[in-house]
């Protein structure tokens, strides 16, 4: 039952980290030039819509990574 937990929280911090990542990352690439300056808030809704849809991926791609790589490691023991 305790690992159930460990598990979720240990998802939860890794889907935030990586959407804060994105996030960042998005920002850096100044895409509010490309658009009209009356479109601020639509811009930044879609910034922040693509950051959580790629961050989300990219957490759960790592996440599964780690758990291809503990399945293997506790198959060998």
């Amino acid at each position: 039952m305790q690992v159930y937990s460990v598990d979720a929280i240990v998802r939860i911090i890794s889907h935030f980290a990586f959407v804060y990542l994105a996030f960042w990352g998005l920002r850096a690439l100044r895409l509010d030039t490309l658009f009209k300056s009356f479109q601020t808030a639509q811009i930044r809704i879609v910034i922040l819509m693509f950051a959580i849809s790629l961050g989300y991926l990219t957490s759960s791609f790592f996440l599964e990574i780690l758990n291809l790589l503990k399945n293997i490691f506790l198959s060998i023991v």
